[in-house]
Formats: C-alpha cells, sequence, structure tokens
C-alpha cells in the first residue's frame, strides 16, 4: 500500500480528538478532516439525529464508508475518528495499514468530567442520568481499550498537548 502519510486520532468520546487534530495539522502542514463532520456534511444531518434515524448498526456501515473514502481520497491528512470506529467493521485494522494511529488516553472519570455538560450531543449517552452515564463510560471504555490500545502511540490526553508530542510525532510521519 502507498505511503499516503495519514494520521488517525482515536479515543472515547470528549477526549479531544478533533481539538488536538486540528493542532497537529497546523504543526504538520497537514490536512485536516473530522470523520463525524465528515458524515454530518455527507447527509446534511448532525450525528446525534442521523445515528437516532438509523440506529448503530447502520450507521456504523456508513462509518467505515466515510472512513474507506477519506483514506482513499486524501494524502498528508490527520483524521480525526469517531469515538466508536476503531472497533467496528475491522476498521482498527485499515487504519493501521493506511497509517499512523494515536489513541488519546484519558480515565473514565476525566471523560465524564468533561462529557457531563455536552451530553446532549452524544448519542450514546444523552439520555443517561449521572450516575448511569459514569457507569456506561467505565464500561464502553474498557470493551474500547481492546481496540484503542493497537495504536502506535498512546498519548495521556488529560495532558496531551500536540507541542509536548511533537518529536513522537514527527517520528511517526
Amino acid at each position: 500500500m502507498e505511503n499516503k502519510n495519514l494520521i488517525f486520532i482515536c479515543g472515547f468520546m470528549g477526549c479531544g480528538k478533533t481539538t488536538q487534530g486540528k493542532k497537529l495539522a497546523k504543526l504538520t502542514g497537514y490536512f485536516f478532516i473530522d470523520l463525524d463532520e465528515y458524515i454530518a456534511d455527507k447527509f446534511d444531518k448532525n450525528i446525534t439525529d442521523l445515528f437516532k434515524e438509523i440506529g448503530e448498526t447502520e450507521f456504523r456501515m456508513i462509518e467505515a464508508n466515510a472512513l474507506n473514502q477519506c483514506i482513499t481520497d486524501n494524502q498528508k491528512t490527520i483524521i480525526a475518528t469517531g469515538g466508536g470506529t476503531p472497533c467496528f467493521n475491522n476498521n482498527m485494522d485499515l487504519m493501521k495499514q493506511s497509517g499512523k494511529v494515536i489513541y488519546l488516553k484519558m480515565t473514565a472519570i476525566d471523560l465524564f468530567a468533561r462529557l457531563f455538560n455536552a451530553k446532549g450531543d452524544r448519542p450514546l449517552i444523552k439520555d443517561k442520568d449521572d450516575e448511569d452515564m459514569l457507569l456506561y463510560i467505565e464500561n464502553l471504555l474498557k470493551t474500547r481499550e481492546v481496540f484503542y490500545n493497537q495504536s502506535d502511540l498512546i498519548a495521556d490526553g488529560t495532558v496531551f498537548g500536540v507541542e509536548v508530542l511533537r518529536d513522537d510525532i514527527l517520528k511517526l510521519i
């Protein structure tokens, strides 16, 4: 497979994939794609509404197709994935074959704190009360980390700054 210089940023919802991806793109001169925004633009709906309308199974197929399209159509690009992207349809294997993967790792408590005020924008947690939300995050994170931990670079999302990881990131690319 040709080297297209793709970098994928993965991690749980709310860990900063988009924010840090944009900073990393600016630092490296790469293009930037947020996979959720890419899908939302394609369907002219926000992710929460689309997810609610079609359900998770259909959404994951759309997401896999969008990921494939982004890989095919781009080079020198940082792609911030959705939180579940690496966990379905062999997407993690595809990302690792197509570029380098960075995991922004955070604890369930830190993720809960970040997501608490924004849960209305997150289809998987929007209807959960506080206690259920924390338990849900803990359980889902445990399931997803099996995939996230396959990344080429694991960064602490609570202190992550692209400047801190500049050398490691530049070695990846």
